[in-house]
């Protein structure tokens, strides 16, 4: 293993501080009890957002905190949901009196304590509501799930039902818009090598130097099969295949979201964009709103996934609405 790291036991901390250091100007670290919040608290009346999971998929989800999108974010440790003491803390903390909501990636670790989380808060008098992303198409159960995982989807609820929250939408006006967008998309995911956490020192899944995993999750969860690599063109067209038959998409138009894994050259996310766009074009289905880039990431894996939102005006105008964090920014 080679990593930049002085003792896996203090990664996830380190991390953190530097995190905040790097970007004071936007968020605020609390490193006693894990958690990240705005700079700035939240206007009165405002209705916040908090997610999490486990780190290791940086940015997401302290980079996604910041105006228009996250009000805060707990990390675990690498791989690891947060415990519910840190989801009720960040709870507290950004509490303006309208309401919380949770996003929470489907994972049984992070389901299980955000819930927890929810009922603690309740017990403060904190009204907590939970939106569901469980968009991967690739399997239905994996060892980290019941259902479907979470995985890209996070970022466009986390954008969008930010936005809504941002423009002053009630709770139940968020929490709407938040499951529609979870509602409307799905993902597939794809790696061309395993990932190596600190605290293992090995990688975490052996895979050939001309295999890949068709289907893997985030965390190195065994996808639909291992195969021989093929070329990018044949690739992209079963991923997209395989989101398009469970999404049946409402109409025309498609935000398409191409995601690093975190291994993966930039050149390589946009040649599976333009593969991408070609096999929409074919199947009469517009790209209005994309995004390419590492946003949802597993470490050090090679690989890329695939995400579309079908999308109506009112998402689209959430999207295209002002925000500004460590990892997304535009139009403020």
């Amino acid at each position: 293993m080679k990593k930049l790291i002085n003792d896996p036991d203090s990664y996830l901390l380190q991390g953190l501080r530097g995190f905040g250091r790097a970007h004071a100007d936007l968020v605020r670290v609390d490193l006693d009890q894990r958690f990240i919040v705005r700079s700035e608290p939240p206007k009165p009346g405002k209705v916040t957002l908090v997610s999490g999971g486990g780190s290791g998929h940086e940015p997401l989800h302290g980079g996604f905190v910041g105006y228009g999108m996250l009000d805060a974010a707990c990390p675990g440790e690498v791989f690891t949901s947060p415990t519910p003491d840190p989801i009720v803390a960040a709870t507290q903390a950004v509490n303006a009196g309208a309401g919380v909501v949770h996003i929470v990636k489907n994972y049984t670790g992070d389901v299980m304590n955000f819930q927890i989380a929810a009922e603690l808060a309740a017990d403060e008098g904190i009204q907590v509501e939970t939106v569901l992303v469980d968009d991967d198409v690739a399997v239905e159960d994996s060892l980290y799930t019941a259902g479907r995982r979470g995985t890209g989807a996070a970022v466009l609820v986390e954008k969008i039902a930010g936005a809504c929250a941002e423009a002053g939408g009630t709770l139940a006006d968020v929490v709407t818009v938040g499951k529609r967008v979870a509602a409307q998309s799905r993902s597939f995911g794809v790696a061309l090598t395993s990932c190596t956490t600190p605290a293992a020192g090995r990688p975490t899944f052996e895979i050939g130097p001309d295999e890949m995993e068709f289907g893997v999750g985030i965390h190195g969860e065994p996808g639909r099969r291992r195969e021989t690599i093929r070329p990018a063109s044949e690739i992209v067209r079963e991923m997209a295949d395989a989101i398009l038959a469970d999404l049946n998409p409402a109409g025309p138009r498609a935000l398409a979201f191409v995601n690093g894994l975190g291994g993966t050259p930039l050149g390589e996310l946009y040649l599976v964009y333009d593969e991408l766009v070609q096999v929409l074009d074919g199947r009469g289905i517009e790209i209005v709103r994309s995004l390419v880039g590492s946003y949802v990431t597993s470490l050090d894996m090679a690989g890329a996934s695939i995400t579309l939102l079908s999308l109506d005006d009112e998402l689209l105008a959430w999207w295209d609405a002002p925000v500004q964090t460590p990892a997304l920014r535009w139009g403020r």
